[in-house]
């Protein structure tokens, strides 16, 4: 069973998600998912078309927009935010681990959010974004 991690109220990061976590998604409250793996990424990975009838079968919307792990643009990091700016809320969104969706999250709110509190939103998940301070404050500009 995945973990939910909290980042704000209206977004949630998860690792990769199965079939039965779907379901707890939706008794978790949450209107829409959005997978951020490439189909394929590993031989592990439930197939995306599988989670996204079951999202649909429960009433959830469901988004698919791949990231490839460890070379984020800004182009997904736009995409990502107006998608959740969009969404019904509340959002989980997953990838292997989660990291790649914070990293999104963080790099989308670097313009207007201070970075230490973000870092400190990020780290109360479990998640470090020290690697990626460099490209925060450079967007921040």
């Amino acid at each position: 069973m995945s973990e939910f991690k909290r980042l704000t109220d209206e977004l949630s990061v998860s690792q990769q998600l199965q079939l039965d976590d779907i379901a707890a998604a939706k008794a978790a409250g949450f209107r829409t998912i959005i997978n951020n793996r490439p189909n394929n990424e590993s031989a592990d990975q439930p197939d995306e078309q599988m989670l996204a009838r079951q999202a649909a079968e429960l009433g959830l919307n469901y988004i698919h927009l791949p990231v490839i792990s460890g070379q984020i643009t800004d182009q997904n990091v736009d995409d990502f935010g107006k998608l959740c700016a969009a969404a019904e809320k509340p959002i989980l969104a997953f990838c292997r681990t989660g990291t790649r969706c914070t990293f999104l999250w963080a790099l989308c709110h670097a313009p207007q959010e201070p970075l230490d509190q973000l870092s400190s939103t990020a780290a109360s998940a479990g998640y470090d974004l020290s690697g990626l301070m460099p490209r925060l404050q450079q967007r921040k500009g």
